[in-house]
């Protein structure tokens, strides 16, 4: 937990580590704290922008787009390895994420999976993004990379955290990719070593079985979010659906995280089918019941709780 430095201080920080800050037009006042709290923080968020052009870019995350007013982020970092800075205070860039991802940071602890979609990210987090198309293949420019590297150790070496306080966009909020072409726990031990204080790899659990909360999966069901793209709510809806997709009842497309209209009918077919329990009536209306799940997750691979 941490109290935001002044502008001045924070832009000061980044010259500091060695990075050349661009400051584009009024960032220090530019920010959407008139919808919500920034700070206290608590991490540095790294995102991707898939665009292409500095200068769009740089404008695209500054001024935001119809459905989404900027800033998208506190600074841009261009392929040139600049740091342009279009905002300061809260800016949409991390939206909702798990809040278990959230105490692992506070508590520089080995990450969680993401799987939930219930806790406000742009109230505690700094936001950059990085200009890549991010299909894999857009290249990451070795000055680019150390500059993200440089971003993320100013900010932990000020405010005295470790390089656990820096997570990509894709371990904060389920359905998200980005940053795609490194990894983040190649670029946390990029950081760690410019601190020289890196922390010791984490400990992971021995791999296992995924597991389905049946509580959460029926919230979603009920939920049935039914515009593509909006944020997966709970991670285990893929492992439910692509469970259905193996066992021919949904087709692949459909399987998308989101327990809308089509995986509600899917889940209906495997209830009324003999391996799902032959359930008719209200019984197979396509909401999950204990029974029916336990026998999907046994026959594909995954455990229920409560």
């Amino acid at each position: 937990m941490a109290t935001p430095p002044s502008a001045a201080t924070f832009a000061r920080i980044l010259r500091e580590e060695g990075l050349t800050v661009v400051e584009v037009g009024e960032w220090e006042n530019h920010n959407r704290n008139s919808k919500g709290p920034w700070g206290p923080m608590h991490g540095v968020m790294i995102h991707h922008t898939v665009t292409k052009g500095s200068a769009s870019t740089v404008a695209i995350c500054r001024d935001g787009h119809s459905s989404l007013p900027g800033p998208l982020c506190h600074g841009v970092i261009t392929k040139d390895g600049r740091v342009h800075l279009v905002g300061y205070g809260r800016a949409n860039h991390a939206g909702l994420g798990d809040d278990d991802v959230l105490r692992a940071v506070i508590g520089e602890t080995a990450l969680p999976g993401d799987d939930e979609a219930n806790t406000d990210g742009n109230r505690s987090f700094y936001g950059f993004e990085c200009e890549n198309l991010g299909d894999g293949e857009d290249p990451w420019p070795a000055v680019q990379l150390e500059a993200i590297e440089k971003v993320a150790a100013a900010i932990c070496r000020h405010h005295k955290w470790s390089e656990r306080s820096v997570i990509g966009h894709l371990e904060w909020q389920p359905g998200k990719v980005d940053p795609r072409g490194f990894t983040m726990a190649s670029m946390r031990s990029r950081i760690g070593d410019r601190l020289g204080s890196k922390a010791p790899a984490p400990s992971l659990p021995t791999p296992s079985k995924p597991s389905v909360s049946l509580s959460k999966l029926v919230k979603a069901a009920k939920g049935d979010p039914a515009r593509s793209g909006t944020p997966v709510t709970y991670s285990g809806v893929r492992t439910v659906e692509a469970a259905l997709v193996d066992a021919g009842l949904l087709s692949k497309p459909y399987s998308d995280g989101h327990f809308g209209s089509v995986t509600v009918a899917a889940y209906a077919r495997w209830q009324r089918s003999k391996a799902g329990g032959s359930y008719s009536g209200k019984a197979a209306d396509g909401i999950p019941g204990h029974d029916s799940l336990v026998r999907l997750g046994k026959a594909h691979g995954f455990t229920v709780t409560t």
